[in-house]
């Protein structure tokens, strides 16, 4: 345990001298954590200073991760899970001791610069069924109040984080803009108390799933240098996706009388995997459009001026459910380790240079999982790769993806190691029937890589959590027998 807490120390010391880099003013990134390893607060906030990354989102309020930023200049966007909305929104007491334990404690002079709560994140996607419609805003409202008890309602300002989907144009014309008829009613109570506070309306734009879930999608227009056709609608033209769907959100607010709420964009980016679009050149590509608009502070034809936007997403999380497709795992500017994957001028001056990596990584010992060269009958490997693929992530192995071009030896391999990996190399999780092996010699092929595993504090201390429990739960069994 000393070496652990004392990797904190170091790391906490390191981040008193990063360098901050020049960086689009409004820039933020989110950072999530549905991995398998994920890396521990304080390399993160190093890398993010590193990168001259001053505001962050993060998705739940986890105080280990919220304490890293205490002493730096770096805004902080909390977030609420949706699980916990319905204990929020029927009880003014929860909702007090969530924002004791979560916003207040870090909240002192050299402490935390917590800025926004999110309570929920995408509440009211179509796929939840409308679980969320009724006790988001009641939600919203007593953590609003339990902020304003608490002394920092001028400090801390409630949202929620919404897709873009709450809102749509049956012409593709942006004037034809409204919210669905589904949820208006909500929407005028959030949006009327997001105005009255002067709360930013949060919102979600991903000019890729339009381009993912329509194959007659214009591709060009999913980014930002398009000379293709453009919409014409009202005197106002649109060359790119991103401020169609803007400006749909103007007309929607307009038509709600709430026309001058402040707009920040909650998410915005491109995978580099999963998909034949999802790749790092796209990304890229999409980046340096984005980042030039942010520096140009052109905005939309409605929405003129700079803006705050938070990009999706800082790292990859290969425990996302990949519902939506096998790219939801491959969001990251950064791999799952912290590595910068392509250029990306957080200035936007659109020079080709490679973000900062990530400094103090640990991994695992350098040795992989992989299929036994003897094993010449392909047919048994459906049942142990389908047990791989369960426990790991295969999302590199579909077509036009990383590592689409193994063979079925490969494709093995490539699933063995992974589950591997994600198990902390343990030897009883490189078997697979005895058709695989542990070797020292990197199976990586070209563009497709066979990852080691970094060390996680943060899955260290699950596991130690876990393990804690079952203890405690043989405990109480003996003093029962007892």
């Amino acid at each position: 345990m000393w070496a652990f807490w004392m990797v904190l120390v170091l790391a906490h010391c390191q981040l008193q001298d990063g360098e901050g880099a020049d960086t689009v003013q409004g820039i933020g990134v989110n950072w999530g954590a549905i991995a398998s390893h994920p890396m521990d607060p304080p390399i993160v906030v190093n890398m993010l200073k590193d990168n001259g990354i001053k505001k962050i989102k993060l998705f739940d309020a986890d105080s280990w991760t919220v304490s890293a930023f205490s002493g730096t200049d770096i805004e902080v966007m909390v977030g609420i899970p949706n699980d916990q909305l319905k204990k929020l929104s029927k009880s003014k007491d929860d909702a007090e001791d969530w924002v004791k334990h979560n916003v207040s404690k870090h909240m002192h002079d050299g402490g935390v610069n917590i800025r926004y709560v999110s309570v929920g994140n995408e509440a009211f996607l179509t796929s939840y069924n409308g679980s969320y419609i009724g006790i988001t805003f009641p939600a919203m409202v007593n953590i609003q109040k339990a902020i304003d008890k608490a002394g920092l309602g001028d400090k801390v300002k409630v949202t929620t984080a919404i897709n873009a989907d709450v809102y749509e144009s049956g012409s593709n014309k942006p004037s034809d803009g409204n919210f669905r008829k589904d949820i208006y009613d909500v929407m005028k109570q959030i949006v009327q108390f997001l105005d009255e506070r002067n709360s930013p309306f949060v919102v979600n734009i991903y000019p890729f799933l339009s381009l993912y879930q329509n194959a007659d999608f214009p591709s060009d227009f999913a980014f930002f240098d398009s000379t293709g056709k453009t919409i014409d609608d009202k005197n106002a033209h649109y060359s790119n996706m991103f401020d169609a769907n803007l400006d749909t959100l103007i007309w929607s607010l307009k038509k709600l009388g709430h026309p001058n709420v402040t707009i920040v964009i909650g998410e915005i980016g491109w995978p580099t995997d999963g998909d034949k679009n999802a790749n790092s050149n796209n990304a890229k590509k999409f980046y340096q459009g984005f980042l030039k608009k942010m520096a140009n502070k052109k905005g939309s034809p409605l929405h003129p001026g700079p803006m705050t936007a938070y990009l999706f997403s800082l790292m990859d999380e290969n425990q996302k459910s990949i519902a939506p497709g096998d790219f939801e795992r491959h969001w990251g500017i950064f791999r799952y380790d912290g590595k910068p994957k392509f250029p990306v001028d957080f200035s936007g001056k659109g020079e080709d240079k490679m973000p900062v990596a990530a400094k103090g990584v640990r991994y695992q010992e350098h040795k992989w999982c992989v299929l036994k060269k003897d094993v010449k009958n392909m047919s048994t490997l459906d049942g142990p790769l389908s047990y791989a693929c369960a426990g790991g992530d295969c999302t590199s192995l579909g077509t036009d993806c990383s590592c689409g071009k193994l063979s079925a030896a490969g494709n093995a391999s490539y699933a063995f190691n992974q589950y591997f990996q994600i198990n902390d190399q343990s030897v009883e999780a490189c078997d697979f029937d005895g058709l695989a092996t542990i070797v020292t010699e990197d199976p990586s092929q070209g563009s497709c890589i066979f990852p080691i595993e970094i060390i996680s504090n943060g899955n260290m201390l699950k596991v130690m959590h876990k393990v804690g429990g079952i203890l405690l739960a043989f405990a109480l069994i003996f003093t029962t027998i007892v």
